[in-house]
């Protein structure tokens, strides 16, 4: 990948990331975090809606059929390890209940559709 394209898709990356948040928003999500990062792993956005806690993967492709292929099981152990850390150092929401979404996200840079959002999407190992 050229440093151009690579550019590309981080702005790609960052636009998606902004409409992901104002759909949770909308919704009544408060973020509390985005672009969570450990050494376990990363999340792009940590939400919590009344009692519950969402760990948000965002997919952001040409179409949504693309951006839901790219979840993947290797991303799924990461925001799961990473989730646990999440927790672990903001006990207060120890008690919350705890779900996995993603957010998909599909157009070009200036030309994206409203974001979908896909509520308990995969399930952490016990």
């Amino acid at each position: 990948m050229t440093v151009a394209a690579r550019q590309k898709a981080h702005r790609l990356g960052h636009a998606a990331e902004w409409r992901a948040v104002w759909r949770l928003r909308l919704a009544g999500y408060s973020i509390l975090a985005r672009r969570y990062k450990t050494k376990l792993g990363e999340i792009d956005i940590v939400a919590r809606r009344g009692n519950l806690l969402a760990f948000v993967e965002v997919k952001a492709r040409a179409d949504a059929g693309t951006a839901a292929d790219a979840l993947g099981g290797r991303q799924f152990g990461r925001v799961s390890r990473a989730a646990s850390l999440f927790v672990a150092r903001h006990p207060r929401h120890a008690v919350c209940s705890v779900r996995f979404d993603a957010v998909l996200v599909s157009g070009s840079f200036w030309r994206q559709v409203w974001p979908t959002h896909l509520a308990d999407v995969w399930r952490a190992p016990e």
